[in-house]
């Protein structure tokens, strides 16, 4: 194997655990969303975790398609605390990183001549940039709205489930 293309697998695996880590963490997340209510911000994180799995999905194929061995071993540990606020300012910070490190391995990948990793970084890109701006999202009508922009989801789940039969 050249060693352009164990640069690329090495990129492609570090990547991996990267993106199991984002899964663990926001399901995480989403279970403590769910656990207090808060239905819309866990509903937020389910989908993210379910679109990182999506990434790990593609990231494999890549690094099959290089002849690599997948390493499905997650990058850190689960951040935990049952605050919102901390959860958001958490995934904030996990996705400007990721961000930051898919942009440095697609410039990483070209200088390997390897154009179609580059391009799944650069996709990935775009994934944790939508990302980022839906919790900045969330952050901000938290701040502008405060602890009511909480308790309205909560009435939402309470009216939902009283008018089941």
């Amino acid at each position: 194997m050249s060693n352009k293309k164990q640069k690329s697998i090495d990129l492609l695996n570090r990547a991996i655990g990267d993106e199991l880590s984002a899964i663990n963490q926001y399901m995480y997340f989403h279970f403590h969303c769910d656990d207090q209510g808060f239905d819309m911000l866990g509903a937020l994180f389910k989908k993210t975790a379910i679109e990182e799995m999506r990434h790990v999905e593609t990231i494999a194929d890549r690094i099959l398609f290089l002849k690599g061995d997948i390493i499905m071993e997650p990058s850190q540990k689960v951040h935990y605390t049952s605050d919102i606020r901390e959860m958001l300012n958490f995934a904030v910070g996990e996705e400007e990183s990721a961000i930051a490190m898919y942009n440095d391995f697609a410039n990483q990948s070209a200088t390997n001549l390897d154009s179609v990793t580059k391009r799944l970084f650069e996709d990935i890109v775009i994934d944790e940039e939508r990302h980022f701006d839906q919790f900045d999202t969330e952050i901000d009508n938290l701040e502008r709205f405060g602890e009511q922009y909480l308790a309205l989801q909560s009435i939402e789940r309470s009216k939902t489930r009283s008018a089941m039969p």
